[in-house]
């Protein structure tokens, strides 16, 4: 992480073979953070604890779903921070260790994330970070959250997230229902007739025969896609760095130039706003 909460300066490191132990002292007094991904595919014991936990909750609401689930744990840095994005799925963070603090802004509203920049992040073309404004947060909901407590925000809501106090751990569980499947293929919809067919689809609704006709088109897409070996690959943050714990930050760039290093939106910031 970076020092700027302004700035998209996200890196994608290599371990080096470091032990756990060592890194986790790294962590602890630098400004790195552990992003260890499905969890529900190599602990079984973590599978079990989700799975419950969206059992309860179906069982308190009826119309709860939850497919497709998947669990990050995230351990970071007291002064980590994570930079303004959307998640696609519906996201849910499950606070155990130290102390942050979330900004939450308006979702739906174009003001925080032009229609374009929502589609391009849904097609795969953008990264989750989108561009962002300081000048946004007096429109944002802040949460100062405690271990022991969930805080969670509609589908492809912006939010950003700075570390308080203490080496933080977090269980982040996403998922997705009928609803939430529908409305990333409408995106993926009305990004595709925009560009290959020139139809402003202005609509993201996600009820509808439209939105359903969407969802059949993103699916057609999709699947054309896969049958002529057409498929994009999502974009992906570069190995930029390697732990290194003689360094004083506690690791070493590898000297990629920036713009390897620099995600997709970065030059539409001044015109994502109005897009």
């Amino acid at each position: 992480m970076g020092q700027n909460s302004h700035e998209f300066d996200w890196k994608h490191g290599d371990r080096n073979g470091v032990s756990g132990s060592v890194l986790l002292g790294l962590i602890r007094e630098g400004r790195l953070w552990i992003n260890c991904r499905k969890m529900m595919d190599h602990h079984p014991a973590f599978a079990a604890a989700v799975n419950s936990i969206h059992e309860e909750l179906k069982s308190n609401c009826n119309e709860f779903t939850a497919i497709q689930r998947t669990a990050n744990l995230l351990i970071s840095s007291p002064k980590a921070m994570v930079p303004y994005h959307v998640d696609m799925p519906v996201n849910m963070l499950w606070h155990v260790r130290g102390r942050k603090r979330v900004w939450v802004y308006p979702h739906f509203d174009q003001r925080f994330v032009s229609q374009s920049v929502i589609e391009k992040v849904c097609a795969g073309e953008y990264s989750e970070d989108v561009p962002y404004d300081p000048q946004w947060d007096k429109y944002a909901l802040v949460y100062d959250v405690e271990p022991g407590q969930l805080l969670t925000w509609p589908q492809l809501t912006p939010h950003r997230v700075a570390n308080l106090e203490g080496l933080n751990v977090s269980l982040s569980t996403e998922h997705k229902n009928a609803r939430a499947t529908r409305r990333i293929n409408v995106h993926q919809a009305n990004r595709f007739l925009r560009r290959r067919l020139g139809v402003g689809c202005t609509s993201s609704e996600v009820d509808g025969p439209l939105a359903h006709f969407k969802q059949a088109v993103a699916r057609s897409v999709r699947g054309w896609n896969k049958l002529t070996q057409r498929e994009t690959k999502p974009f992906d943050y570069p190995i930029s760095f390697k732990i290194d714990p003689q360094s004083p930050l506690g690791y070493v760039d590898l000297g990629l130039s920036e713009d390897e290093m620099t995600s997709p939106h970065m030059n539409d910031q001044l015109v994502a706003g109005n897009s």
